[in-house]
């Protein structure tokens, strides 16, 4: 019966062991899967916990972040992060349903309620090689719009430039009601 009961004890402490919380000390970012030092019970300290993550999504979390680590058959040698949050900069106060993505500065795309998209950030780029191209009714701006290149106005249906109208403007003349032309504007556009 000794027998059994040491090997129920073995086989509790090696299941007892598959999953742990862990602290994040370190990140390698550099490889095709990224690879973590954690800090799991009291000073236990693993290296090369590789991180599984969501195929299109990845981060690389700063230490101190927090995680799950599973252990393959409580193996504590081969160990795999399949999840790291950081408290300090979680986005809270999400309506049931929304979902987002944040970073430590403050960044963050929200999924909102009433299919609303939100982006809060301090620069938004967009690098797009051949093409933007938004389909909506009206676009509206809080600010001005600037532009490197001519503007198109009713651009499929024969429409002119903005360097196009600022030359007709320019170059106008009107009828004198007495006979003739008057000059043309007495300032640019």
């Amino acid at each position: 019966m000794s027998d059994f009961r040491a090997s129920l004890r073995s086989l509790h402490n090696r299941v007892m062991l598959t999953v742990a919380r862990c602290v994040v000390s370190l990140v390698n970012d550099g490889t095709k899967m990224q690879t973590l030092q954690v800090e799991l019970l009291k000073r236990e300290i693993r290296d090369n916990i590789e991180r599984v993550q969501n195929y299109g999504f990845t981060s690389h979390p700063h230490p101190g972040a927090e995680g799950v680590v599973v252990f393959v058959g409580g193996n504590r040698d081969l160990g795999l992060c399949v999840a790291v949050e950081d408290r300090r900069y979680r986005l809270v106060g999400l309506q049931q349903g929304e979902v987002a993505i944040y970073t430590d500065e403050g960044d963050n795309i929200v999924l909102k309620r009433g299919n609303v998209i939100e982006v809060n950030t301090t620069t938004f780029r967009v690098n797009a090689s051949e093409l933007c191209e938004f389909n909506t009714p009206l676009a509206t701006f809080s600010g001005d719009v600037q532009a490197d290149a001519d503007i198109l106005d009713n651009a499929n249906s024969g429409g002119r430039s903005m360097s196009g109208m600022r030359e007709v403007y320019n170059g106008h003349t009107h009828s004198d009601p007495q006979g003739g032309n008057v000059s043309t504007p007495n300032q640019d556009m």
